[in-house]
Protein backbone atom coordinates (compact mmCIF):
# COMPACT_ATOMS: atom_id res chain seq x y z
CA UNK A 1 0.00 0.00 0.00
CA UNK A 2 1.20 3.50 -0.80
CA UNK A 3 0.88 6.90 0.84
CA UNK A 4 1.29 10.19 -0.98
CA UNK A 5 3.91 12.01 1.12
CA UNK A 6 4.98 15.65 0.89
CA UNK A 7 7.82 15.47 3.38
CA UNK A 8 9.28 13.61 6.33
CA UNK A 9 10.90 15.61 9.12
CA UNK A 10 13.03 13.63 11.51
CA UNK A 11 13.70 14.66 15.11
CA UNK A 12 11.33 17.63 14.97
CA UNK A 13 9.78 19.00 18.15
CA UNK A 14 7.01 21.02 16.46
CA UNK A 15 4.33 18.35 16.07
CA UNK A 16 3.98 16.89 19.55
CA UNK A 17 6.02 16.43 22.71
CA UNK A 18 9.64 15.31 22.47
CA UNK A 19 11.46 14.31 19.32
CA UNK A 20 9.21 13.08 16.55
CA UNK A 21 9.39 11.76 13.02
CA UNK A 22 6.66 13.76 11.28
CA UNK A 23 5.16 12.40 8.09
CA UNK A 24 3.40 15.12 6.09
CA UNK A 25 0.92 13.75 3.58
CA UNK A 26 -0.51 15.30 0.46
CA UNK A 27 -4.17 16.09 0.13
CA UNK A 28 -6.68 18.09 2.11
CA UNK A 29 -10.17 19.25 1.14
CA UNK A 30 -10.79 21.29 4.31
CA UNK A 31 -9.06 24.31 2.70
CA UNK A 32 -8.98 26.22 5.98
CA UNK A 33 -8.53 29.97 5.54
CA UNK A 34 -5.11 30.91 6.90
CA UNK A 35 -3.78 27.33 6.76
CA UNK A 36 -0.04 27.27 7.51
CA UNK A 37 0.50 24.55 4.90
CA UNK A 38 -1.75 25.24 1.86
CA UNK A 39 0.75 23.54 -0.46
CA UNK A 40 -0.38 20.30 1.19
CA UNK A 41 -3.93 20.58 -0.19
CA UNK A 42 -3.04 19.08 -3.60
CA UNK A 43 -3.97 15.39 -3.59
CA UNK A 44 -1.46 14.79 -6.39
CA UNK A 45 1.39 16.61 -4.63
CA UNK A 46 4.48 15.00 -3.15
CA UNK A 47 5.45 11.46 -4.04
CA UNK A 48 4.06 8.01 -3.40
CA UNK A 49 5.89 5.93 -0.82
CA UNK A 50 5.31 2.36 0.26
CA UNK A 51 3.99 1.91 3.80
CA UNK A 52 6.81 -0.55 4.53
CA UNK A 53 9.42 2.04 3.48
CA UNK A 54 7.87 4.57 5.86
CA UNK A 55 7.96 2.00 8.68
CA UNK A 56 11.70 1.62 8.03
CA UNK A 57 12.23 5.38 8.29
CA UNK A 58 10.34 5.47 11.60
CA UNK A 59 12.09 2.40 13.02
CA UNK A 60 15.55 3.73 12.11
CA UNK A 61 15.20 6.59 14.61
CA UNK A 62 15.15 4.96 18.03
CA UNK A 63 14.68 8.27 19.86
CA UNK A 64 11.69 9.76 18.06
CA UNK A 65 8.00 9.08 18.34
CA UNK A 66 5.72 9.67 15.33
CA UNK A 67 3.31 12.31 14.03
CA UNK A 68 1.02 12.10 11.01
CA UNK A 69 0.17 15.50 9.56
CA UNK A 70 -0.37 17.07 6.21
CA UNK A 71 -2.58 17.73 4.39
CA UNK A 72 -4.94 15.52 6.28
CA UNK A 73 -3.94 11.89 6.86
CA UNK A 74 -7.58 10.82 7.11
CA UNK A 75 -8.03 11.40 3.38
CA UNK A 76 -5.67 8.42 3.04
CA UNK A 77 -7.04 6.65 6.11
CA UNK A 78 -6.65 3.07 4.90
CA UNK A 79 -2.94 3.53 4.20
CA UNK A 80 -2.31 5.53 7.39
CA UNK A 81 -4.16 2.89 9.41
CA UNK A 82 -1.87 0.22 7.95
CA UNK A 83 1.16 2.41 8.65
CA UNK A 84 0.10 3.06 12.26
CA UNK A 85 -0.63 -0.63 12.85
CA UNK A 86 2.79 -1.65 11.51
CA UNK A 87 4.59 1.04 13.52
CA UNK A 88 2.84 -0.11 16.70
CA UNK A 89 3.61 -3.79 16.01
CA UNK A 90 7.25 -3.19 15.19
CA UNK A 91 8.24 -0.33 17.50
CA UNK A 92 5.44 0.42 19.97
CA UNK A 93 6.09 4.13 19.38
CA UNK A 94 3.67 6.83 20.42
CA UNK A 95 1.67 8.18 17.45
CA UNK A 96 -0.03 11.58 17.15
CA UNK A 97 -2.36 12.31 14.23
CA UNK A 98 -3.49 15.76 13.08
CA UNK A 99 -6.78 16.09 11.21
CA UNK A 100 -9.29 18.74 10.23
CA UNK A 101 -12.13 16.35 11.03
CA UNK A 102 -13.59 16.52 14.53
CA UNK A 103 -13.48 13.54 16.86
CA UNK A 104 -17.26 13.28 16.64
CA UNK A 105 -17.14 13.18 12.82
CA UNK A 106 -14.51 10.46 12.97
CA UNK A 107 -16.47 8.35 15.45
CA UNK A 108 -19.59 8.62 13.29
CA UNK A 109 -17.75 7.37 10.20
CA UNK A 110 -16.68 3.72 10.13
CA UNK A 111 -14.08 4.39 7.44
CA UNK A 112 -12.42 7.29 9.27
CA UNK A 113 -12.55 5.67 12.70
CA UNK A 114 -10.53 2.62 11.65
CA UNK A 115 -7.31 4.46 12.54
CA UNK A 116 -8.29 5.26 16.13
CA UNK A 117 -7.12 1.96 17.72
CA UNK A 118 -3.58 2.63 16.49
CA UNK A 119 -2.99 6.24 17.48
CA UNK A 120 -2.36 7.64 20.95
CA UNK A 121 -3.31 11.27 20.44
CA UNK A 122 -5.61 12.98 17.97
CA UNK A 123 -5.24 16.71 17.32
CA UNK A 124 -8.58 17.45 15.71
CA UNK A 125 -10.75 20.09 14.16
CA UNK A 126 -10.36 22.58 11.34
CA UNK A 127 -8.11 25.59 11.72
CA UNK A 128 -10.34 28.66 12.16
CA UNK A 129 -8.50 31.89 11.43
CA UNK A 130 -10.71 34.01 13.73
CA UNK A 131 -9.78 31.65 16.61
CA UNK A 132 -6.05 31.64 15.84
CA UNK A 133 -3.96 31.67 19.01
CA UNK A 134 -0.18 31.57 18.75
CA UNK A 135 0.18 30.81 22.46
CA UNK A 136 -1.33 27.33 22.03
CA UNK A 137 0.96 24.32 21.98
CA UNK A 138 0.64 21.91 19.06
CA UNK A 139 -2.45 23.50 17.52
CA UNK A 140 -3.30 26.71 15.70
CA UNK A 141 -6.78 27.74 16.80
CA UNK A 142 -8.67 27.44 20.07
CA UNK A 143 -11.43 25.22 18.66
CA UNK A 144 -8.94 22.43 17.99
CA UNK A 145 -8.63 19.77 20.66
CA UNK A 146 -5.82 17.46 21.69
CA UNK A 147 -7.50 14.16 22.51
CA UNK A 148 -5.53 11.47 24.29
CA UNK A 149 -6.91 8.14 23.10
CA UNK A 150 -4.66 6.04 25.35
CA UNK A 151 -3.42 6.47 28.91
CA UNK A 152 0.15 6.49 27.51
CA UNK A 153 -0.08 10.27 27.21
CA UNK A 154 0.24 11.94 30.58
CA UNK A 155 1.47 15.44 29.77
CA UNK A 156 -1.16 18.04 30.57
CA UNK A 157 -1.21 20.39 27.60
CA UNK A 158 -3.83 23.15 27.68
CA UNK A 159 -6.66 22.11 25.37
CA UNK A 160 -6.25 18.42 26.14
CA UNK A 161 -9.32 16.24 26.41
CA UNK A 162 -8.90 12.96 28.26
CA UNK A 163 -11.40 10.25 27.51
CA UNK A 164 -13.15 8.67 30.46
CA UNK A 165 -12.50 5.21 29.13
CA UNK A 166 -9.61 4.26 26.93
CA UNK A 167 -9.90 1.62 24.29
Amino acid sequence: MKIRVLDILEQTMADGPGFRTSIYCAGCAHACEGCHNPQSWDFKGGKEMEVDDLVEVVAADELSNVTFSGGDPLYQVEAFTELARKIKERTGKNIWCYTGFTYEEILANERLSQILPYIDTLVEGPFILSLRDTSLRFRGSSNQRIIHLTPQEEEEIPGTVKLREYR
